[in-house]
């Protein structure tokens, strides 16, 4: 039989230990997501804000454990209420499960593809990559999400503009540095907004292999994107007929008819980078251009080993005739443009009089 008493004592017991599992409970889903992005953070915080935190891996690689408050303030991730357990998802509640990783680079590769969750589509074409492609091969360096965008720190990836570039020069430094010191590359670097980075001509997340030979017979229309704008060409006093002549050029008729008929196979034909080049493209006027007068012979010497030193005098460049600029070959064009519609009209008359002539001349033999 009980007492009034030990009844009061069970109650309290019981309600004291709801109380301690409503506090428990409370304690291991502070990072859940039904709590704010900044609870979030703050809940995580609290251990991986500290410096020293760290881990040592298999492979014996030290692991910082580290994140700042500041680089994760300034994310695009953080103002969203994105929160820390949307990407490690397994690391819920505390202690955290046993790290499976042997090196850094298992861990990089494993976590990034937490990115599908939002950007599916972009994580589906970056699949697809030339980068994918290399990472199948077994090249277990080839770039991940994470590697271009970050992981705590990821940032609007085109501000400024040049960082596009400064984000592939991480694995390719060479060309990069080659790039930089293009016209194009310096102009970046002064912060012209429209000439063209690497994401431009190689794609962002389907980036292709620019070695094939249909990266190839694409490239012209890939120039043409800018040099056929005529507003934006007006803008820096270029021509924007470079794109037409070409593609009226020997030339551009033949790789042309092999884009259209033949994409996979190599061909020979110039296109844009044969002659401008391709990471090193320069003004004209610059001794270092592959068309600089001074080099132009050698360069088309590349494709017709056989050129003498006039080979180059015939050609007018990326420009229509003109008076101005080819007197001799202006009078020449001119002459056979007026003479060749003259010589098939002529043609279209004697043949159409032959024509009448024999019909009047049937009609007179029938009579009597």
């Amino acid at each position: 039989m009980t007492t009034p008493s030990s009844q009061r004592r069970t109650i309290w017991w019981i309600a004291a230990g709801m109380l301690a599992l409503l506090l428990g409970i409370s304690l291991t889903t502070r990072a859940s997501a039904g709590q704010p992005a900044q609870e979030t953070e703050k809940y995580c915080l609290s251990c991986h804000g500290n410096p020293d935190l760290h881990m040592t891996l298999p492979s014996g690689e030290t692991l910082s454990l580290y994140v700042s408050q500041d680089v994760i303030k300034d994310s695009v991730h953080s103002p969203l209420g994105i929160e820390c357990e949307a990407c490690h998802t397994n690391l819920s509640t505390y202690p955290h499960p046993a790290v499976e990783y042997q090196n850094k680079r298992e861990l990089s590769r494993a976590l990034y593809q937490a990115c599908q969750k939002c950007h599916s589509e972009n994580y589906k074409k970056a699949q697809d990559s030339m980068h994918a492609q290399a990472a199948t091969a077994g090249n277990a360096e080839a770039p991940v999400c994470t590697d271009c965008h970050g992981a705590h720190d990821v940032k609007i990836p085109d501000q400024p503009r040049s960082l596009i570039s400064e984000t592939c020069s991480q694995c390719h430094t060479d060309i990069v540095n080659t790039y930089k010191q293009s016209v194009h590359g310096e102009a970046l670097l002064a912060n012209n907004p429209d000439v063209p980075v690497c994401t431009d001509c190689h794609g962002v997340h389907n980036i292709q292999d620019p070695r094939t030979a249909q990266f190839r017979v694409q490239s012209p229309e890939l120039c043409a994107g800018c040099h056929a704008n005529k507003e934006l060409m007006a803008k820096y006093g270029l021509n924007a007929d470079v794109y037409d002549i070409y593609k009226r050029s020997w030339h551009g008729v033949d790789i042309s008819v092999y884009k259209a008929r033949w994409p996979t196979i190599q061909h020979s034909s110039a296109v844009c980078t044969d002659c401008h080049g391709i990471h090193d493209i320069r003004k004209a006027d610059d001794p270092n251009s592959h068309v600089n007068p001074t080099n132009l012979l050698a360069t088309c010497q590349k494709c017709h080993p056989a050129a003498g030193p006039n080979w180059t005098d015939a050609w007018t460049g990326h420009n229509q005739i003109s008076l101005e600029r080819t007197p001799f070959l202006y009078y020449v064009n001119t002459f056979y443009t007026s003479l060749t519609p003259l010589v098939l009209w002529a043609c279209i008359l004697y043949v159409a009089l032959q024509i009448i002539r024999a019909i009047v001349d049937r009609v007179r033999n029938s009579l009597p």
